[in-house]
């Protein structure tokens, strides 16, 4: 951890700081949107710096919040992109909700989807079988509602980012929901998509919420600050968190899950949380946001490159 929290590493002066820091961890985890790229622009000097990690013998991870991709479509992005990786080194809630079912829930019946393709195609490669995928118009009247006929096969309902989300997907969650032996996990609690020029839409967390509140039950959520996410990878690449470097642009999601497993943090101000955010957060006596406080930040990622090149 730094000595200081929220220190910079922007600027001339900080570069041996910058060594200091990258020869403490030998694996680097990476939020991508307002990280690495925003859209399909990548950050100018990103895929440098991911590309130079490597070649100095670090090994580089992508963990997202974002559930619409597979990881083969987020290894084809990143390459398209310029970035050196493999579908095995990215990390998405699609994936890692499919992880958590297998591994966690040891289901062996279907899963209520409300979420994505990538979802869905994620769900099969693991040998789970997803049901309700795409749009649910309605129809009747609200005791057919109540009566909606159920595959007895379902043993949970994952929630993930769907763009057919419903009433009736509302309500077909909440019927099976009402079996209490029925699982009940979502991919992230993220409630706002950010987008350029400070436009903003819904994000999972209010499909979540949604579900939460008809349900009147909690999910069990994988994604980022859960440290299931960075479970999931330390499991498969062995992992010591004391020498894992989180990078990430949001201090609730990205800067919380280093906190809570041990990680140190980096702040990029690329995409959605500020420094004055941050700093408020040290100055609370809340230990919650406490944890949103990164050990490091930096403008651009592209201010460590300085320090990989020398």
């Amino acid at each position: 951890m730094a000595s200081s929290k929220c220190t910079s590493l922007s600027g001339a002066l900080s570069r041996q700081l910058t060594l200091t820091l990258l020869d403490s961890v030998d694996s680097v985890l990476f939020d991508c949107d307002g990280v690495i790229w925003r859209g399909d622009q990548t950050i100018p000097g990103a895929p440098e710096v991911i590309n130079s990690l490597k070649k100095n013998g670090k090994r580089v991870f992508f963990v997202t919040n974002n559930s619409t991709k597979t990881r083969q479509m987020y290894a084809d992005k990143l390459g398209k992109l310029g970035f050196n990786a493999t579908a095995d080194e990215v990390f998405g809630t699609a994936y890692c909700s499919a992880m958590y079912l297998k591994n966690v829930c040891k289901l062996d019946g279907k899963v209520y989807l409300i979420g994505s393709n990538a979802m869905k195609q994620e769900l099969e490669e693991v040998g789970i079988q997803p049901v309700g995928v795409g749009p649910d118009p309605i129809s009747g009247v609200q005791i057919d509602w109540a009566n909606v006929p159920l595959d007895k096969e379902v043993q949970a309902v994952l929630v993930g980012f769907d763009e057919h989300f419903s009433y009736m997907k509302l309500n077909r969650a909440l019927q099976y929901l009402c079996n209490p032996d029925c699982q009940f996990v979502g991919t992230n609690t993220d409630t706002r998509l950010p987008l350029e020029g400070g436009k903003a839409v819904p994000g999972t967390g209010c499909l979540l919420k949604a579900v939460e509140t008809a349900a009147q039950r909690q999910a069990q959520v994988v994604g980022k600050p859960s440290s299931f996410m960075f479970e999931c990878v330390a499991s498969q690449f062995d992992l010591d968190p004391q020498k894992c470097l989180m990078v990430g642009d949001r201090l609730d999601t990205d800067i919380m899950l280093g906190s809570n497993c041990g990680m140190k943090t980096l702040l990029t101000l690329t995409g959605v949380s500020t420094v004055a955010e941050a700093e408020a957060n040290q100055k609370s006596e809340c230990p919650h946001r406490q944890r949103m406080v990164p050990d490091y930040y930096v403008d651009s990622i592209a201010d460590i490159l300085p320090a990989l090149q020398a």
